[in-house]
């Protein structure tokens, strides 16, 4: 006990460290404030917010359950396939980023690659679908586009920390049999990174479904348009039956990616 408390007393001690960082820290907070102009809520505000937490419980079951093309099931099937599409065309053009990128690859020369996923990454999400929907018109076309563009940052990002985490030996194992860099990569990094590879494009389409469902905000296609709609008409009813059904696929998509991910990287139930 007494060895605990000797080492606790001579445990290293950052007072004037952690004294800046406090102040830094209240200094942005106190300055962060300065730019809220709240001019508090509006005269019907409460109104709005109680008919929206009423309509969830009440929502538009003929839509909820609608069968037709403006049903809630089939949008949420067209907002899905959205998010799938975005998420494979990203995860693809996320390769040679990676692999230009990765240190134990390209060495020093990764900073061209690295220069250009954080130009992807500093894209809002709004500015690229509406740059696509200016360039392609609106449609779920948009969104697979939209979404695909903006995977590249992340899954990239991703793809290079698994990369840089391979087993050298057998890189090694491969240049000592004169192996060319095709076929290092082909044979000593794809086999090691299947498993990862795949997680990483997994838990991207659970966020890719989220963002799907409000890139019918700016005519992306999916259930955004119908939530949009129903929301500027004051159908409440309408908009809780939307919310039902993203609340209600996203649930899914959450604990089934949740499952397979930990099978393939942990080998866990």
């Amino acid at each position: 006990m007494q060895e605990i408390l000797r080492a606790y007393e001579e445990r290293p001690r950052h007072t004037v460290r952690n004294i800046i960082v406090v102040s830094v820290i209240l200094f942005l907070t106190i300055w962060s404030t300065d730019v809220i102009n709240y001019p508090g809520l509006f005269e019907n505000g409460l109104d709005i917010a109680k008919n929206i937490f009423k309509a969830l419980f009440n929502p538009s079951w003929n839509l909820l359950f609608s069968l037709q093309v403006d049903g809630i099931p089939l949008l949420m099937f067209q907002t899905l396939g959205i998010a799938f599409l975005g998420t494979l065309l990203g995860a693809v053009l996320s390769f040679p980023f990676a692999f230009l990128t990765a240190r134990n690859i390209v060495g020093k020369f990764n900073i061209i690659g690295s220069t250009i996923i954080s130009i992807i990454r500093s894209f809002p999400f709004f500015l690229i679908a509406l740059m696509f929907v200016r360039v392609s018109g609106p449609g779920p076309m948009t969104g697979v586009l939209t979404i695909g563009v903006l995977s590249i940052g992340m899954i990239s990002k991703m793809y290079i920390e698994v990369i840089e985490d391979i087993d050298p030996s057998i890189l090694q194992s491969l240049d000592a049999l004169g192996a060319t860099r095709y076929q290092k990569i082909r044979y000593g990094i794809m086999p090691q990174l299947t498993a990862s590879i795949i997680s990483v494009i997994i838990y991207r389409f659970e966020i890719n479904v989220k963002n799907a469902t409000v890139l019918g905000i700016v005519g992306a296609g999916g259930i955004g348009v119908t939530l949009l709609t129903a929301m500027n008409a004051g159908r409440w009813r309408d908009t809780a039956a939307a919310l039902w059904g993203i609340i209600v696929v996203v649930l899914i998509v959450d604990y089934f990616s949740t499952k397979i991910r930990r099978r393939l990287v942990g080998g866990r139930q």
